[in-house]
Order: C-alpha cells, then structure tokens, then sequence
C-alpha cells in the first residue's frame, strides 16, 4: 500500500501563488509516475501536471507557464507550484501515484486540498 499526505492549499487572491506538496509512504517501489489532478464543482477529474521516474513532465495546457511539477526523490515528495493563479484554477487537488507491481497497475490517490482563487 502507499499512502499519500497532501498539504499546501488555501485561499488565495487571483495572480498569488500557492505550492502544493505531497508526500508518499508505505510499500514505495516500481513508481511510474506522480501527478497532480484537480476536480471543481460540477466538472470531472482533469489532469494539472505529472511527473515520470526518469523526470519527464507534462502540464495541462491550461496551466502551462504557471505551474511547475517537481519531486524531492530522498522525500518522496511532489510539489506543484502554482503562480499566476486563477479563478478557474479553484478545485480540488488531488495527488496520485501510480507504481506496477508484475505488471499490473495500480494508482493510490491522496484526500485532496483545496485550493480556492478569488477574484
């Protein structure tokens, strides 16, 4: 099992920043990728950024040039920095982890934090 701790949202006005940070524990081997989705009201779960093992990073295109994916590999740890914010960024934020273990996927999802843009 992994488990995943996000931290980091809050209220924010339009144009601040916010950092987002999660941390993975448990049984952690064979991790393909760590992402960060977001969720708002009424809409579906859409990806925000993810980061491969070997370190390659994929953004929104909502979001690129305001978000940065990066990990602290001795931590465990992702962060999503996020500068620029808008309104429309105002969701939830959930962090993901997805390792093989035989091959067989299997993703871990964190509680979500909210992060809420005011306009």
């Amino acid at each position: 099992q992994v488990q995943l701790v996000e931290s980091g949202g809050g209220l924010v006005q339009a144009g601040g920043s916010l950092r987002l940070s999660c941390t993975a524990s448990g049984t952690i081997f064979n991790i393909n990728f760590m992402a960060w989705y977001r969720q708002a009201p009424g809409n579906e779960r859409e990806l925000v950024a993810k980061i491969t093992n070997s370190g390659w990073k994929n953004y929104a295109d909502s979001v690129k040039g305001r978000f940065t994916i990066s990990r602290d590999i001795a931590k465990n740890t992702v962060y999503l920095q996020m500068s620029s914010l808008k309104a429309e960024d105002t969701a939830v934020y959930y962090c993901t982890v997805r390792r093989y273990i035989a091959s067989m996927a299997q993703d871990y999802w964190g509680q979500g934090t909210q992060v809420t843009v005011s306009s």
